[in-house]
Parts: C-alpha cells; structure tokens; sequence
C-alpha cells in the first residue's frame, strides 16, 4: 500500500485597514525576508489557530490594536507560489477590519521602520507584488486570485 505525499500550503493571514481612500502599509525591515518594501499587518497562522484568531493576535502584536472578531471581513484569498528558497505554496487569507479599538501604533520597530497610510491608487513603488495585486483584487472585489504561477 502507498501513500501519496500530501503538500502543504503555509497558512498566513493579512489584515487591511482603510482610512477612506488609503491602506495602511508596513516597511518590513531586519526580517530577512522581502526587507525594505511594503506589506500589511500579517502573520503565519500558528497550529490549533484560525485564520481570524491569527489576524487578531497580529494587529494587536504589530499594530497596538484590538479587533473584535465580528468586525472582520474575508475579502480575498490568495493561493501564491512563494518562488522563495523554501519553494512552498501559501494560502494567504486577507481581512478588512470594519473598526477596532486603541491607536495604531508600530509596536515592533526592530522589524518595521515605517508604519503609515498611502492613497490606494497610489502604493509606493517598493510594495511587495503579491500584496499590490491582493489590494487591487480588494478595490475591485475580486475574492479569489493565484499569484506566482
């Protein structure tokens, strides 16, 4: 009897706030991965964690901030090739959240030198791709994309 090896997909979530017509951007820095450009509040989902439970723990960890779960929204889901050296795929879960308590604020400076609002149709030129692609998807209400294949 054989058994087929299953992959697996690395789980992440990324939150999106909106202030009108900006997004709230991070500059990733000293992480050793994609250092120097622009992503979201985001993390890897932990074991026996749920997509929103790690947004939650993420936005209060980066950001300062709390958010009920029922202030989340699923906009889009992103199935990416992470075309890095650990060559794995990703399901990349993105929430808006629709309120939140305590002042945004960046809480891990050792790991992000910017934490700011940018005109949504205007993102800095150093945004990482896939997080450029999953805002237009966002704006445009498109749910679902495949990225890196």
């Amino acid at each position: 009897f054989f058994m087929k090896k299953r992959h697996k997909n690395v789980p992440a979530s990324y939150l999106t706030l909106f202030d009108g017509d900006k997004v709230l951007l991070l500059r990733r820095f000293n992480t050793g991965y994609e250092d120097g450009n622009y992503s979201m509040i985001a993390g890897h989902v932990d074991p026996g964690e749920t997509f929103a439970e790690c947004i939650i723990r993420e936005a209060k960890e980066e950001a300062g901030i709390k958010i009920d779960k029922d202030d989340l929204e699923m906009v889009h889901i992103m199935h990416r090739d992470s075309q890095t050296s650990e060559n794995n795929e990703r399901i990349d879960v993105f929430f808006v959240a629709k309120s939140w308590k305590e002042e945004i604020k960046n809480m891990e400076t050792h790991k992000c030198d910017d934490l700011a609002w940018f005109a949504i149709d205007n993102l800095p030129d150093n945004t990482i791709a896939y997080i450029k692609t999953a805002i237009d998807n966002i704006k445009n209400k498109i749910y679902y994309s495949e990225f890196g294949w």
